[in-house]
């Protein structure tokens, strides 16, 4: 099992890659003074922390999420997946540690299971690889150590950060909302890469994009989601998706000129990817 999801997480981070996502790192265009191979080499670095249990022991949500930092960190000396680790952790524990359920039923335990030891590994983690725009609470800020358990954590996150809403709804929107419309479009087109990028334009016309919001405020992320709900509409209508290569081009490259990175948007790209994979 272990070999299987490990190499799961490592395609999808991969497949991420390669779907035209504007604005963020891609096979089409690097940006925000992050490359590609920054990225393959995250994946690469973190998927036996964050997966293999027979190299690393039997180990909490927490510990795993900072082993596959703390490796991806070692690596390429700044964040590169830090919400993608977020999302994934409980996946991947919820696969080794309930087997015989569901995926969203094993993820259920797992999120209502979290500790306050869970919360100190990511706030550890946190701390080390420094997201930008992360600012402080005057309660239960990652800098202090924790008082309270992972999941709470989360839901005070929750109102302004969708990788934190994912543990509170128990991924509910990536089930429901994101999987069936990659399955939808796979079928349709049979380009997973294509299904992918329409996938990230879902996350970023639906939910104002958390990274965005941490740096630049929310009215910047409102305009780039109303930009993203015009793209994500004439992509859906295309017969080949391809045809839609320069307009998306253009925005990719207008973004990054203003420095505005959907790294949410793609963080949750990834996850809808693995669990696709993981759930046949």
């Amino acid at each position: 099992m272990t070999t299987s999801v490990q190499q799961a997480y490592l395609n999808a981070c991969l497949a991420e890659l390669e779907a035209l996502k504007p604005g963020n790192v891609h096979i089409f265009a690097d940006g925000h003074g992050m490359q590609v191979q920054d990225f393959i080499q995250s994946a690469e670095v973190s998927a036996p922390a964050l997966c293999d249990d027979q190299v690393f022991g039997v180990r909490s949500l927490g510990q795993r999420i900072l082993d596959a930092l703390q490796a991806t960190y070692d690596k390429v000396g700044c964040n590169t997946n830090l919400g993608i680790l977020l999302l994934a952790a409980p996946v991947v524990h919820a696969l080794s540690t309930y087997p015989q359920l569901p995926l969203k039923n094993g993820l259920q335990h797992v999120l209502q299971q979290t500790t306050i030891a869970d919360a100190a590994c990511v706030y550890k983690g946190i701390r080390l690889v420094n997201p930008a725009g992360m600012g402080q609470r005057e309660e239960h800020d990652v800098s202090q150590a924790p008082q309270i358990d992972l999941l709470e954590a989360m839901r005070l996150a929750s109102a302004h950060d969708m990788v934190a809403r994912q543990y509170v709804d128990g991924y509910e929107t990536i089930f429901s909302q994101a999987l069936p419309l990659y399955r939808e479009l796979i079928a349709r087109w049979e380009r997973p890469a294509w299904a992918l990028s329409v996938v990230y334009l879902y996350w970023l016309a639906t939910f104002p994009d958390s990274h965005i919001v941490r740096k630049y405020g929310v009215k910047t992320a409102a305009a780039v989601q109303q930009v993203a709900q015009t793209h994500y509409q004439a992509l859906l209508a295309l017969e080949n998706p391809k045809h839609y290569l320069p307009q998306l081009l253009a925005w990719d490259q207008a973004l990054k000129q203003q420095k505005l990175n959907p790294g949410t948007s793609a963080d949750l790209t990834v996850i809808t990817a693995l669990c696709a994979s993981l759930t046949g």
